[in-house]
């Protein structure tokens, strides 16, 4: 099967009910006019693969009127698409959703590209193509070369060295200069000195033919170096700040009703406090406000993480981001763009993140206190040789000796190599890691903070009294749930499905938004909804119930599902002396009921976003390093804040961008297990710091002494990068239980589903 039927079939499978795409006014201001009455717009297709899923969607997008044309970009996965003022733009995204690609609006802004990787990237593969060509050239001198071929080959290394270093060793000379600009040093100033010593005095000896040079040595040293500082790089990079997420929870604009009713559409930077605004139904409240009039149901994920919408009627107040489910409404603004609820979120998470990124690493610490030790050595033997009558030739060449010696290779490799190692095996047990920093944080955990809905329990209503229902009630609640996206409409058509007769085919469907759905079949009128308002006298009846002309048919009861693996995974974390805390948005007889259930001490419900970070900071002042484990939208300043924090792969994109490991996996078990394996990383790190100090304190003594040429130097430090690799692949011996324990929670999570 191609790739296309591939992504066809898996989306097919989503559920229903996605929220509606932007109005044609929020796609005007993402558009730009291209000449002779034409507009263009750029959308994202994420799920582009290959050049059937090209030819699909421009053939797609092409037959709709007043489209001029479609043109897809495979490696940005974008599709331009060209249009005439007569069609309608807003049907480009239902449109490409029904062909199994869900897009949305282009934003440059949210999708930039990592020039430091690709700097790092282009200067490691020259480093490996100069070192490469200069190795082979140093075998021949090697092997006994006559001193005229001997000095034609060091010529050519020169001409291979002195480009290769230049373009290659800009990184770390850049660097080595801002430092030392600012009359402080790092590690890369011992790195340079000892490059480029070692090509000057290549150099001069290759034009005097002198019968050694150590180009090779130089440009390895820059290759080995840019492996450990690329791997670095890509495993801080996953860690990439999550606050761009929240711009699309944003509206892009509002229509505004002015006094004199004439209405406009503003972007959203234009609306100010006291405005009238009309929000439709499938669109994001624009800013903080109050409801005017109309009735809906409003998900308000992104405040308390909960997937049950919210009734909201005349009085009530909305945030800034949350979305309108079922009904228009018109509302007053109450803040500007800047001070909303969204606004806030996003503050909270750079706050969050600062904090975060002043954690100094175990391997930034170890190469504070390296390079003044190197630097002093360095200094002292050169000057000891010196005093001792040794030549300025020959006390420099044994000073660079002893730079390339105690050369930070094998400390540069020590922690990104285990990182790199321990966050494959992660992902053989279904965890993703994001950030190689957060595999040192999490060995600190001292307390786990869990959210409540997506992430104890799966955040998906089902329907508990289904087999308590008549069979054909259910086929009619299913067949009046069909017209709703509501969650417990959801929960009802999956619980009919293969369990119930046909249902019948309704006269006409109507949903009142924030009551319930209402059907009519020839004289009879169906109601599903609310209690009071579907039952003519309804009396001690709460709920959601059906009812036919007014009388009760059945009632209808739902609960959230627990996540496999959650008692099992809370009870192993307190069995190993873990404090557990269950933090929710949801209410607080629920938070209760579900600590009871799980054996949980500490809990607390009805909070926002705001306060889980009150909270953790609480604990952090108490001295605790927080572990979050959380999905909603309202999690993610949270999951910033703390000193870890995982996310299920089911989170809302920003919860996952938040997280510094995502688990695939349904089950919970992922949270003693990455806590087992980042102990175990660590523990390898640990070793690997170890191994390249006493790698030095070992051949430092003996190049400072003079027994050690730049090219035995040169040999010495990359048998340490060799040694410090080979140890950090020992973690997948050590994690072979890890492996196993993930192999059997996918086991039984297929039994489950059979």
């Amino acid at each position: 099967m191609s790739c296309c039927g591939q992504a066809s079939l898996a989306l097919a499978a989503a559920p229903a009910g996605a929220e509606a795409g932007p109005s044609r006014e929020e796609i005007l201001l993402a558009s730009h006019r291209i000449g002779e009455g034409l507009w263009q717009t750029d959308l994202s297709v994420p799920a582009v693969h290959c050049g059937a899923c090209m030819r699909a969607i421009e053939s797609t997008l092409g037959r709709l009127e007043g489209v001029e044309g479609a043109r897809v970009n495979l490696s940005t996965r974008r599709v331009s698409v060209r249009w005439r003022e007569s069609a309608n733009p807003c049907a480009f995204i239902p449109t490409l959703a029904s062909i199994g690609y869900p897009a949305h609006l282009d934003d440059p802004a949210a999708d930039e590209r990592d020039e430091t990787l690709a700097r790092l990237v282009r200067a490691l593969a020259v480093a490996g193509f100069g070192a490469m060509n200069i190795m082979l050239m140093s075998v021949a001198v090697w092997a006994g070369a006559e001193a005229g071929t001997r000095d034609l080959f060091h010529l050519i290394s020169a001409a291979i060295a002195l480009p290769t270093i230049g373009y290659s060793g800009r990184i770390f000379f850049s660097s080595a200069w801002n430092a030392l600009r600012h009359r402080r040093t790092n590690m890369d100033v011992p790195i340079s000195i000892g490059i480029l010593i070692a090509f000057g005095m290549s150099l001069y000896d290759t034009l005097n033919s002198g019968a050694h040079a150590y180009f090779d040595a130089a440009v390895s040293l820059i290759f080995f170096l840019l492996v450990g500082r690329t791997l670095d790089h890509v495993m801080r990079e996953r860690a990439r700040t999550a606050v761009k997420g929240l711009a699309r929870f944003a509206a892009r604009g509002a229509h505004v009703v002015h006094p004199d009713g004439r209405q406009e559409y503003l972007p959203l930077a234009e609306i100010e406090p006291g405005m009238t605004l009309m929000v439709a139904a499938g669109e994001r409240i624009p800013v903080d406000g109050e409801i005017l009039s109309g009735r809906s149901d409003i998900d308000c994920s992104l405040v308390n993480g909960e997937s049950l919408p919210r009734e909201v009627g005349p009085g009530a107040t909305v945030e800034a981001g949350t979305l309108n489910l079922t009904g228009p409404v018109t509302m007053r603004a109450r803040a500007a763009a800047k001070d909303s609820f969204l606004a806030e979120m996003v503050r909270l998470m750079e706050a969050a993140e600062s904090g975060r990124s002043r954690y100094r690493r175990l391997a930034d610490r170890a190469a504070s206190l390296y390079a003044p030790v190197v630097h002093t050595a360095a200094f002292v033997t050169f000057v000891g040789w010196m005093l001792a009558g040794g030549g300025w030739h020959e006390s420099l060449s044994i000073a660079v000796a002893v730079l390339i010696i105690t050369c930070p290779c094998a400390l540069a490799l020590a922690v990104p190599m285990v990182q790199v190692v321990a966050a494959r095996r992660l992902f053989e047990v279904g965890i993703m890691v994001k950030d190689g920093g957060a595999l040192e944080r999490i060995t600190e955990v001292d307390t786990v903070v869990f959210d409540k809905t997506g992430t104890l329990t799966l955040g998906t209503l089902v329907l508990t009294n289904g087999d308590d229902i008549a069979p054909a009630d259910l086929a009619v609640a299913a067949g009046i749930c069909a017209h709703s996206r509501h969650p417990h409409s959801r929960a009802i058509v999956a619980a009919a499905q293969d369990r119930v007769p046909l249902a019948p085919v309704f006269d006409e469907v109507r949903e009142h938004p924030g009551l319930g759905l209402e059907a009519k079949l020839g004289s009879d009128v169906h109601r599903l909804g609310r209690a009071a308002w579907a039952l003519r006298d309804a009396g001690s009846i709460t709920g959601t119930v059906l009812s036919c002309n007014g009388r009760p048919v059945a009632r209808f009861a739902f609960a959230d599902r627990l996540r496999p693996g959650a008692r099992q995974a809370v009870q192993t974390l307190k069995d190993e002396g873990l404090r557990i805390v269950l933090l929710s948005g949801d209410r607080s007889d629920e938070v209760q009921r579900l600590a009871g259930a799980l054996g949980i001490d500490e809990y607390a419900g009805d909070l926002v976003p705001g306060d889980k970070v009150v909270r953790l900071a609480t604990l952090a002042a108490e001295g605790r390093k927080v572990l979050m484990v959380g999905d909603g939208l309202n999690d993610a300043p949270a999951l910033a804040a703390a000193h870890a924090s995982m996310a299920p792969s089911t989170a809302a994109d920003i919860g996952r961008n938040a997280a510094d490991f995502v688990f695939l996996r349904e089950g919970l078990e992922a949270v003693p297990a990455v806590l087992r394996l980042s102990r175990a990383a660590h523990a390898l790190t640990r070793q690997n710091l170890a191994l390249a100090l006493i790698y030095n304190a070992i051949a430092m003594p003996f190049a400072v002494l003079g027994y050690v040429t730049p090219l035995v130097a040169a040999i010495a430090m990359s048998s340490s990068s060799i040694i410090v690799v080979a140890n950090a692949l020992r973690l997948g011996r050590a994690e072979g239980g890890a492996r196993e324990q993930g192999r059997l929670a996918a086991a039984r999570l297929s039994e489950a589903h059979a």
